[in-house]
């Protein structure tokens, strides 16, 4: 049943009931553990978080919003939360909306970890006024994100020109924002989000370029296409497992992007196993956000799908 339908209350309740389920089965499994299962099996390397993104469909349709997700992620098991400055718009300029997010978080005892912030102009524009201008629209998002104790905020790279100029643009961008974000203890990373962003070589450049320990990036499983208006073509995907490898030596976060599953609970249009092995070579230890972005389940079972595919791949890793 997708949760479109779902009123607030019913969508709230409903993960309330998740958090029943799951505390009987954590129950029943810690009196009981499988049997040749190691601490490392039943305990992945990273942490899970989730993604807000995973319920945009619910909070488009109003069933749910950005008061609740504390509560979602707590009901689906899940131990932090990143936010989408899109989602937040209404509450950004109001401190008691930010302190009352703040509670909400700590009494379901949820980490606040990020804010991914869209729509605030390119970071990399070809005028450099407006490029200064978009640095400037991203600072009430760092006021933000300190107010909630994140590590970062995550942004996008876009910019226009050849491809050396848009890498000297963005990367110009990048390090202005995060020379405004050093003070406040914040990074500013980036995701893959399609054009050259999307391409593993080239951002990783523009990390080197920007040469800032704040600056860093947010690989993204599935957003390696370079031209979102071609995402049927295969040769507009820039190849996701290189992609992945080539930005994980600067990653600050990590989003287990999925869409759909087979019957066996594997995502079909990316490796797990294979993702998470990149993943973990490259010494990554922190958190991976759960973005559930299909329509072949409701948000919530799709949320819980990925967050089993994770914790399975990671055990299979060893």
């Amino acid at each position: 049943m997708a949760n479109e339908g779902l009123t607030r209350r019913e969508a709230i309740g409903a993960v309330g009931a998740g958090v029943i389920a799951a505390g009987a089965v954590g129950a029943a499994s810690a009196a009981a553990p499988e049997k040749g299962r190691t601490s490392m099996e039943r305990k992945p390397w990273f942490r899970i978080s989730l993604a807000q993104w995973s319920l945009h469909r619910g909070i488009n349709a109003k069933s749910m919003n950005s008061m609740d997700f504390a509560t979602c992620a707590r009901g689906l098991g899940i131990d932090g939360i990143e936010y989408v400055s899109t989602f937040l718009k209404d509450y950004v300029h109001d401190p008691k909306a930010l302190d009352e997010l703040n509670r909400r978080a700590d009494d379901a005892g949820v980490k606040q970890l990020l804010i991914m912030v869209d729509g605030e102009g390119a970071l990399g524009d070809a005028d450099e006024a407006k490029r200064a201008q978009a640095v400037e629209n991203h600072k009430k998002w760092l006021e933000a994100a300190k107010h909630f104790g994140c590590h970062s905020i995550r942004v996008n790279a876009q910019s226009g020109g050849s491809r050396e100029e848009q890498e000297r643009r963005a990367a110009d961008g990048l390090r202005r924002l995060t020379e405004n974000a050093e003070p406040y203890g914040l990074n500013v990373i980036v995701e893959n989000h399609g054009g050259l962003s999307s391409d593993g070589s080239w951002l990783s450049a523009v990390m080197r370029r920007v040469d800032h320990p704040r600056c860093g990036t947010l690989p993204d499983f599935g957003n390696f296409c370079l031209d979102w208006g071609r995402k049927d073509d295969p040769d507009a995907w820039y190849d996701r497992y290189k992609g992945t490898a080539e930005l994980m030596p600067f990653a600050k976060a990590v989003s287990a992007k999925s869409y759909e599953f087979d019957a066996d609970g594997n995502e079909v249009r990316t490796d797990y196993a294979r993702m998470l092995r990149i993943v973990k070579d490259a010494g990554y230890t922190g958190w991976i956000g759960v973005e559930y972005e299909g329509d072949q389940f409701s948000e919530f079972e799709g949320i819980r799908k990925t967050k089993v595919l994770l914790e399975r791949a990671s055990s299979e890793l060893g």
